[in-house]
């Protein structure tokens, strides 16, 4: 089952586990690969995805 959409879809909210699960496989990364990301770039997805893609 694929989790629930976020409440804020611009945004990665690492303090919601549903909502880290939701970006972890939308992105296909880790949680520890989703949260180094939000720390080097900061919570906006467009951000977040253009980073896990270098």
């Amino acid at each position: 089952m694929y989790p629930a959409i976020p409440a804020d879809a611009t945004r990665v909210n690492v303090l919601s586990t549903n909502e880290v699960n939701y970006w972890c496989r939308t992105f296909n990364c880790t949680e520890t690969r989703l949260r180094n990301a939000v720390l080097a770039v900061g919570l906006l997805v467009s951000d977040v995805q253009a980073h896990l893609s270098r």
